[in-house]
């Protein structure tokens, strides 16, 4: 049975169960792997392992009744500090690290964490989308990651090592989180009422690189529909992009007025172009196609239009990991979608 419901993680609860069995756990983590695979739902799973009452941390196994594991679970335990980045926000507000200032280090979860346990022997503390810290937050941590208060823990969860800076990487342990096999997410989304039936389950997790968040965003048919268009457009002797960059466009303001699943929208729809660059290359190579019908169509559509070079076509898969880091930089929509969409008919003509 998986630790505390947490499913494809075992070798990490293992790196903790012999650091806390050995009396030597760090006291600042840096959580990385692809979002929605369960690196925050670990860190409170080690908060109660940290904060139970009745049971010894080094055994790795809270027992989820007393009221410090029910309060952890309900998020109202004081000796627990989560931060997150609020959704109208590009980034973590310093006053959530060091207080307004009218309250520098007197508030703030750096000033909070080295306050003494209320109920626990510790203090711990979670910063959620650490990815969006910027300079000045990363910078007003060090001193807490330097100098960390006795019997605390402090736990930020990223997407990756390159998105924190070298002075915050090397004050924390890394702790790296794999995604989840295919079998696995197939599996949640069944029994979360996710899908409909097991080849759903099935299709949703190929595509879902690991992730039941991704598989969760790539369930609207309507998804589906716009990337047989898209892949169509791409693999098209030429591209014609101001149709296309007004396709997208419009596709992704359906998603609704709000920025956030607007921008998830279009990480899928450059992801879907992504793949289709990377795949085309592999079967240049000598690779079999995909099993995907639609992703195998559209190759075998570009492979038999006009010769393009290897360069030409990594440089298109090459641009769209660009977008994709711009719009976790809330790059302007309009702007990111037309010159990524330029930048790929340019590409296709050896002009990039």
């Amino acid at each position: 049975m998986p630790w505390q419901e947490i499913e494809g993680h075992d070798a990490v609860v293992e790196q903790f169960r012999r650091a806390l069995e050995r009396g030597r756990m760090a006291s600042s983590f840096l959580f990385v792997g692809p979002s929605g695979i369960g690196k925050r739902t670990f860190a409170l799973a080690l908060a109660r392992t940290l904060l139970c009452q009745t049971r010894p941390e080094s055994a790795m196994d809270p027992c989820g009744r007393c009221e410090s594991c029910v309060q952890v679970t309900a998020g109202t335990h004081p000796d627990l500090l989560q931060v997150a980045k609020p959704k109208d926000k590009s980034f973590l507000p310093l006053e959530l690290l060091i207080g307004d200032k009218e309250h520098r280090m007197r508030e703030g979860l750096c000033h909070d964490i080295g306050l003494k346990p209320y109920m626990a022997g510790r203090r711990v503390a979670i910063i959620d989308d650490a990815d969006y810290l910027n300079a000045e937050g990363a910078n007003s941590l060090l001193k807490t990651l330097e100098e960390p208060p006795p019997r605390s823990v402090l736990i930020l969860v990223g997407t990756s090592p390159a998105r924190q800076l070298p002075t915050i990487r090397s004050r924390c342990q890394l702790i790296r989180f794999q995604p989840l096999p295919e079998p696995i997410v197939a599996r949640l989304l069944l029994t979360q009422g996710h899908a409909s039936d097991a080849a759903e389950a099935a299709r949703l997790a190929a595509h879902a690189e690991g992730s039941p968040e991704r598989a969760l965003e790539l369930a609207d048919p309507a998804l589906w529909e716009f990337r047989e268009k898209l892949l169509a457009d791409l693999a098209a002797p030429s591209l014609d992009g101001l149709r296309v960059a007004s396709a997208v466009s419009a596709f992704v303001d359906e998603a609704g007025r709000d920025a956030p699943p607007r921008r998830a929208r279009l990480r899928l729809i450059v992801g879907f172009a992504a793949e289709f660059y990377r795949r085309w290359l592999l079967v240049r190579e000598g690779a079999e196609p995909p099993s995907d019908a639609t992703l195998a169509r559209a190759i075998r559509q570009a492979v038999n239009g006009p010769v393009r070079t290897e360069g030409s076509i990594a440089a298109c898969a090459e641009r769209c990991l660009d977008a994709l880091e711009q719009i976790d930089r809330n790059a302007n929509q309009t702007t990111l979608i037309e010159c990524w969409i330029d930048d790929l008919d340019r590409a296709a003509g050896g002009d990039f």
